[in-house]
């Protein structure tokens, strides 16, 4: 494990996957952690694609792409290909560390090399992608991450929650694909102004994430603390997913910033274009809440 740290603040990331594991300040924790293995996909990269495409297919130039199947039981390419691939370390100091990976392979067809750089300062926890063509052809992707944020010391069910989205994608229960044009939130869909997850059930895309101050921000706040998920602009997607059973919490919330949403590589909605030899940066983080 790899960890970080800068004053009361520390971070543990994984060389295997280069995901995040833990997040505190002063003890206090605002993310989810296991014991061995990431349950859930906890704290997972997702590149070149995050969530799901259907049959696995999608066309590029004309020519059908046919990825490795990830997810049988819906028959779907899910969450990438570098979540449990052996990252490289290219740099790990007191309070940063940074990781590459290249991204090639099991249907893949562009060659490409992603980094992620972690970094702590005195406004929380700061995640740094970039993603290069190093392939000889155009190419489309597209970046997520799976974080279980926590409102510190509060239980789910007495957390509330706000989105900066306005659109929901409707899915297909049986595939988890999308079954239409997402649609503005409203009613039980619209977490503009904060709700209570008390008795809230997602596993839900919601579009449209709109920036306050240059930055997308979502929010989690409790009784016993509240975090800020933000992201740059390009994160304009977020998944929320509420699962009954994470190891050792039971009730929990995963808020996961997306640049595009679930089966972009066959819809084109929101995807990232490389061009060979270009490059492409984004950042989202963790920053405790008063």
């Amino acid at each position: 494990m790899l960890e970080i740290a800068h004053g009361a603040a520390r971070a543990v990331i994984r060389p295997d996957g280069a995901g995040l594991k833990s997040f505190e300040v002063g003890g206090v924790p605002y993310l989810e952690t296991y014991d061995d293995e990431p349950p859930m996909g906890s704290g997972a990269v997702l590149v070149p694609w995050p969530n799901r495409t259907a049959g696995g297919r999608w066309v590029l130039d004309g020519v059908e792409q046919q990825l490795e199947i990830t997810e049988p039981d819906r028959n779907n390419a899910i969450h990438g290909l570098v979540r449990r691939a052996m990252w490289n370390v290219v740099e790990h100091t007191g309070s940063l560390v940074s990781l590459e990976v290249p991204v090639a392979g099991f249907g893949w067809p562009v060659e490409l090399k992603t980094s992620i750089t972690y970094a702590l300062d005195d406004n929380g926890l700061t995640v740094s992608h970039a993603v290069h063509n190093v392939g000889s052809a155009r190419t489309p992707f597209g970046v997520g991450t799976h974080p279980y944020p926590r409102a510190g010391a509060s239980l789910t069910d007495e957390t509330s929650l706000s989105l900066a989205a306005t659109t929901v994608l409707p899915l297909d229960p049986g595939t988890m694909i999308p079954s239409g044009p997402a649609v503005p939130v409203e009613g039980d869909y619209d977490f503009r102004v904060a709700k209570l997850l008390a008795g809230v059930e997602l596993d839900t895309p919601f579009g449209g994430c709109e920036p306050v101050d240059g930055l997308v921000r979502h929010v989690l706040r409790g009784p016993g603390g509240a975090v800020e998920v933000w992201g740059d602009p390009d994160f304009k997607w977020v998944q929320v997913y509420t699962p009954g059973n994470y190891p050792g919490r039971g009730r929990a919330v995963a808020i996961e910033p997306m640049t595009c949403p679930p089966d972009a590589l066959n819809s084109g909605v929101d995807l990232l274009w490389l061009d060979p030899g270009d490059s492409w940066a984004g950042r989202w983080g963790l920053r405790p809440l008063d």
